[in-house]
């Protein structure tokens, strides 16, 4: 149970409060309704460069970090296909500290041309070394698009290609700045040895004077309704042969979300889920094998992804999992097998509340559902899919001419 409280200053900023007097530290952690969605598909890429650009200090704080360490503070981001999420953690007496640097960068971004081009480097340096120089790294940046025709969510956050950052200006930069970083699009918690008061005080103080801006929603084209099976082959210098399958599925706070959750958690959490069970330990057709979904905001995607045993071509391993997929949908799911995966999923939700810094952000994420007490009522959630619902959506969802299929084959 993480309580809260919350209000909204003037200019829209929503403010959420969790005391936790038995801890030293104070967090804070600021949300911005942004991510790779957002972006144009010309100029992807730059949410993410975003948060680099962020702790490129500001017209009035030259370094972000600098001051946060002296008061024994430390932070961190990061970016995905909806938010962009930064936070910091500071001892509680130092709390008014946090709230001076990250009002001011929201107020005040530097447009230094020598910070966007340092930045700039690191992102197209990053975009090289973890997706285009690593072993199965541009795995999204081909099965996205296969899966997605229409919805932005077809390219990875990192960008369609590091030719869209290198050739950002400094007005593309700031235009992206005003329209996304401004209070009325933000959620922040703060979390700790702190009061709802004192909180409000400093909130009035430091975000209150930011202006709102002017929000443009941003309209996308949603993704329609896929009536046959995609199906793309790459190769690479990889060590094994690799198949990653997906399908669609409703969004994060769409009310089936936990029974695919779960679903794909039967399939393939951990070495007694059942493709694990099935083609790895018994018939050795994979080396490893798991699914997952993406927990996207818009409809996202159930993965399975394992790498392929020697000897084994695709094309077998792909007909290996969808005969498990088939034995799901007409056998259904055992209440115990069920019972197994709701614990596991009982049990992070409870590990995520250990650490004031992730009840934070966990309070920050739920809030974008409308009803940031969804927080404290997963759980529930989790409880109440029954073997109905598993079969359900798998029936629905697990069809082989609604999936997209990656073919990916070691060089020899």
């Amino acid at each position: 149970m993480i309580p809260f409280q919350h209000f909204s200053l003037a200019n829209g900023l929503d403010v959420y409060v969790h005391e936790d007097h038995t801890v030293p530290v104070a967090v804070l952690n600021v949300l911005y309704k942004v991510g790779s969605r957002n972006e144009r598909p010309d100029k992807t890429g730059f949410a993410h460069l975003f948060e680099h650009l962020m702790f490129g200090g500001s017209q009035n704080i030259p370094s972000y970090d600098e001051p946060l360490q002296l008061v024994g503070g430390e932070n961190n981001a990061f970016t995905n296909t909806d938010i962009t999420n930064y936070y910091l953690s500071l001892p509680a007496a130092n709390l008014e500290t946090g709230f001076w640097l990250e009002s001011d960068r929201m107020l005040s971004l530097s447009f230094d041309p020598d910070v966007l081009e340092v930045q700039r480097k690191v992102v197209v340096e990053e975009f090289n070394q973890r997706y285009l120089n690593q072993p199965y790294g541009d795995v999204w940046l081909k099965l996205r698009p296969l899966a997605y025709e229409k919805h932005p969510y077809q390219w990875a956050t990192i960008g369609k290609e590091p030719a869209h950052i290198e050739q950002a200006t400094l007005d593309d930069v700031r235009d992206f700045f005003q329209r996304y970083y401004v209070p009325n699009n933000a959620v922040l918690v703060v979390a700790g040895n702190v009061t709802f008061n004192q909180v409000r005080q400093l909130s009035e103080k430091w975000f209150a004077p930011i202006p709102a801006g002017a929000l443009v929603p941003t309209a996308w084209e949603a993704e329609p309704p896929q009536a046959t099976k995609r199906a793309f082959h790459t190769q690479a210098p990889v060590p094994a042969n690799a198949l990653y399958k997906t399908w669609h599925m409703p969004g994060r706070f769409h009310p089936d979300y936990y029974a695919y959750d779960l679903a794909s958690d039967v399939l393939g959490r951990g070495q007694s889920s059942r493709l694990y069970r099935e083609l790895v330990h018994k018939r050795e057709i994979f080396t490893s094998i798991s699914s997952f979904v993406m927990g996207s905001l818009d409809p996202g995607l159930l993965v399975i992804s394992g790498r392929v045993a020697p000897g084994i071509a695709l094309e077998t391993a792909e007909a290996a999992v969808d005969e498990v997929i088939s034995n799901l949908k007409e056998n259904g799911v055992e209440p115990d097998e069920l019972e197994k995966v709701k614990n596991q999923s009982e049990a992070s939700l409870q590990f995520g509340e250990v650490e004031v810094l992730n009840r934070a952000m966990n309070l920050a994420f739920s809030s974008l559902s409308g009803d940031a007490d969804l927080v404290n009522q997963e759980l529930q959630y989790v409880r109440s899919v029954n073997v109905q619902d598993v079969r359900r959506v798998a029936t629905e969802a697990l069809r082989d001419e609604t999936s997209s299929v990656l073919y990916y084959h070691a060089q020899s």
